[in-house]
């Protein structure tokens, strides 16, 4: 898959092909669908699939200071686009200018002159150019000036809940990871870095993985989790996997500042993974966040949650 940081490297030979355009944060089953459309059109047509997303976020360009949480890295979203039989990824640097394009501007410079869309497949809430004016008729009538098709598919719903990432961030910050990822269709993920923390899970026998995630990361609300703690190389392809059993929050107990995430690979007390790049899938909130009055009492709990996570993810 190839990935493009900008119209410039779009190779000068890229021929017709099938463009589905989105921010895609999450790539969530809404998004699948869209892009599965996509990939069915440039099938039938012999095309490749080419996937444009945004970033910043445009919401941060447009009303700095809303950026809203993301459901996933840009190295992430490429990857599971990827995934899906998109053949190239193309991430449009989203700045003040571009967001005064007017949209047959934008579908001149990036569908037409660059991409040679064939077809474009997107969302019906689609919006893009100045001001969001353009819309999916707008787009459908300047695919008949510069001849490609366009398809706006309606949003997905599940058990009556409209599939969004707003929806997605709403469930997380409710502490909600198993409704997410019926949303997702997958667990949600946290990625970083693991840092050294104060080592109390270490001192009481859980020694835990400090995951620094970058800003704007949507992390679940406090609370106790079972899920999977992974190793990632720098491709972000997995190169070990442990159930685990996660904390997110001050640690209350120690009267902790700080709001960390932290990940106890299950029965493992040997591993040195400091520094490097690691992921945190959550299956299922097993508690919230308590503060006990004593060490012992602390300690018992997590024994529990233990057991609790291992049976989680050993039934999954």
């Amino acid at each position: 898959m190839y990935r493009w940081q900008g119209l410039d490297e779009v190779p000068a030979g890229w021929g017709e092909s099938v463009v589905t355009i989105g921010v895609f944060d999450g790539v969530h089953r809404g998004h699948q669908r869209i892009v599965a459309r996509a990939a069915e059109i440039a099938a039938e047509r012999g095309l490749p699939v080419v996937a444009i997303t945004f970033d910043p976020h445009p919401d941060e360009v447009i009303r700095p200071g809303s950026h809203p949480p993301f459901l996933c890295s840009a190295r992430r979203r490429a990857e599971l686009l990827g995934g899906l039989g998109v053949d190239a990824v193309c991430v449009l640097p989203f700045t003040l200018d571009f967001s005064r394009l007017d949209p047959d501007e934008f579908v001149r410079q990036v569908l037409v002159e660059r991409l040679h869309a064939g077809s474009v497949v997107v969302g019906e809430d689609f919006r893009f150019g100045h001001k969001a004016t353009g819309d999916v008729a707008l787009l459908d009538r300047l695919g008949e000036k510069y001849e490609y098709t366009t398809e706006g598919l309606p949003l997905l719903v599940l058990d009556g809940m409209t599939i969004s990432s707003t929806a997605i961030r709403t469930l997380l910050s409710a502490g909600d990871v198993t409704e997410a990822s019926k949303l997702l269709g997958r667990p949600h993920r946290v990625e970083g870095v693991v840092v050294r923390g104060h080592q109390r899970g270490r001192q009481l026998g859980f020694p835990t993985a400090n995951v620094e995630s970058p800003p704007h990361t949507a992390i679940p609300a406090d609370g106790i989790y079972a899920g999977w703690l992974a190793t990632l190389d720098e491709a972000g392809h997995e190169t070990s996997r442990w159930p685990a059993a996660i904390s997110i929050g001050s640690n209350p107990t120690f009267d902790g500042q700080v709001r960390t995430v932290e990940a106890y690979a299950l029965d493992r007390t040997d591993l040195d993974l400091y520094g490097l790049h690691a992921a945190i899938d959550f299956a299922v909130r097993l508690r919230g966040t308590l503060r006990f009055e004593s060490i012992d009492a602390l300690v018992d709990q997590m024994h529990k949650d233990v057991d609790q996570a291992r049976d989680i993810c050993a039934a999954q």
